[in-house]
């Protein structure tokens, strides 16, 4: 019976576990039993994580394995910046609790992996959980022989609308692609465009732009709080009125600088803004949303479903923009998103290129099964994602469409997966030069 434990190479990429450590999987599989019996003879034989970087950014995937041949599931875990230390997480302590219980068990199991690690939540520890829990539903939906969004109540709407992003080093080439967005069936857009330096998130910069500086390279703030309402006023005028427009301030702001953005937006009707503020600054939320003239999206660095409620319950967000992964998966999010209707709440989940194709396909399951949903962030992958994660979604007409295939309707090659191993410092690279002119770190 495998148990997931590195006595091979682990996808990931690791050797095997240290000679001095001790290993305690077959306790762990004693231990950690269910006190009822399962009411068939199924059981988890294995846990363990695929790493792979088919566009080059790292992706973390769980497979579960059960003792009927050929039954298994995919999650989503990517935590893209310590992919590593999620894998370990899965392979070396959370995997080995599994082995043995009934996968129909989710709730019981994901509970006892959450508590199991005493000190809980963090993205680490949740993306872990995530791709476990994930997994879980793949299985039940593969045994029901139902896509998994039917196992959560059936559609309310045929399809998720989506977003995708523009950005340029200046605001005729935001602009520009903006409109082969839009002309290709999308109905909404986020735009960021570039400035002298690293530029702004989401759009290129020019090297050196502030000579003379301590960091040339730096990001001024108010040069940004200038550039960025002219960007959409140049956008409305040549984009029109119809489209949906966003923008990203990527956590750089104080309250009273957002506060200030969002007022001078408010000609221009987003549909959203988002992030205006950093996570740490999250109980000044509720004023910066009370002063916008637009609604405000955010949550998706945060990495508990205690932190994503008291948004919700405390009025930070019109969106509630998480990275369904980093709160531990499917189970948590559904009991948001029930929270959210009851609320007035939108959601908007996280999706860029450093969601996998196993998380979007769950993302895209609660849109279609929750009247809370308001727009989903899009990524088109690349035919080597296609090739990697068979069944992989593609947008139609700027819609996401389920897949009616049994669970999520999505599996891993992972001999192609092999051939795109990950490479680190990708993110820690970029985030360490977001500095301002003076020298000064800034938010990433």
């Amino acid at each position: 019976m495998s148990t997931g434990r590195p006595d091979r190479v682990a996808p990931h990429g690791r050797g095997v576990v240290d000679a001095g450590v001790q290993d305690g999987t077959a306790q762990a599989m004693a231990e950690t039993q269910a006190p009822w019996p399962g009411r068939d003879g199924l059981r988890i034989t294995g846990v363990r994580a695929v790493v792979t970087a088919p566009e080059g950014v790292p992706l973390v995937v769980v497979r579960v394995d059960t003792s009927e041949p050929g039954l298994h599931g995919l999650g989503c875990a990517t935590f893209t910046q310590r992919f590593m230390a999620v894998a370990v997480t899965v392979d070396e302590h959370v995997g080995p609790m599994l082995i043995g219980r009934h996968p129909a068990d989710i709730e019981d199991i994901t509970r006892m992996v959450h508590f199991s690690s005493y000190w809980r939540n963090g993205p680490v520890l949740n993306s872990a959980l995530s791709g476990i829990d994930q997994a879980l539903w793949d299985i039940a939906g593969k045994r029901a022989g139902m896509p998994v969004y039917e196992l959560l109540g059936g559609r309310v709407r045929a399809a998720a609308d989506t977003y995708l992003h523009a950005g340029g080093a200046t605001v005729e080439e935001t602009l520009e692609t903006a409109g082969e967005i839009l002309a290709s069936g999308y109905r909404h857009v986020r735009l960021q465009v570039g400035a002298p330096g690293l530029g702004h998130y989401g759009a290129p910069g020019t090297a050196g732009g502030y000579p003379g500086r301590p960091y040339p390279d730096g990001w001024d703030v108010q040069r940004y709080l200038r550039d960025t309402p002219a960007l959409f006023e140049r956008a409305r005028s040549v984009l029109g009125e119809e489209p949906g427009l966003m923008h990203d301030v990527h956590s750089r702001l104080t309250p009273k600088q957002a506060v200030a953005l969002a007022r001078r937006l408010e000609p221009y009707r987003l549909l959203f803004l988002e992030d205006p503020i950093a996570p740490e600054f999250y109980d000044r939320l509720p004023e910066v949303r009370a002063a916008a003239p637009m609604p405000i999206a955010a949550g998706e660095q945060l990495g508990s479903v205690t932190d994503a409620a008291r948004l919700v319950r405390e009025g930070g967000v019109d969106l509630l923009r998480l990275h369904v992964s980093a709160v531990g998966g499917l189970t948590p999010a559904r009991k948001l998103v029930a929270l959210c209707e009851l609320a007035g709440v939108g959601t908007a989940w996280h999706s860029p290129a450093d969601v996998s194709p196993v998380g979007a396909a769950a993302n895209v399951a609660l849109d279609v099964t929750t009247p809370a949903f308001q727009i989903q962030e899009g990524h088109v992958y690349g035919e080597a994602v296609h090739e990697v994660f068979p069944g992989t979604l593609r947008p139609r007409a700027g819609y996401l469409h389920p897949s009616d295939a049994p669970g999520w309707g999505i599996e891993l090659d992972e001999v192609l997966a092999a051939r795109y191993p990950p490479v680190t410092h990708l993110h820690e690279r970029w985030a360490a030069r977001v500095r301002r002119p003076d020298g000064g770190l800034e938010a990433p």
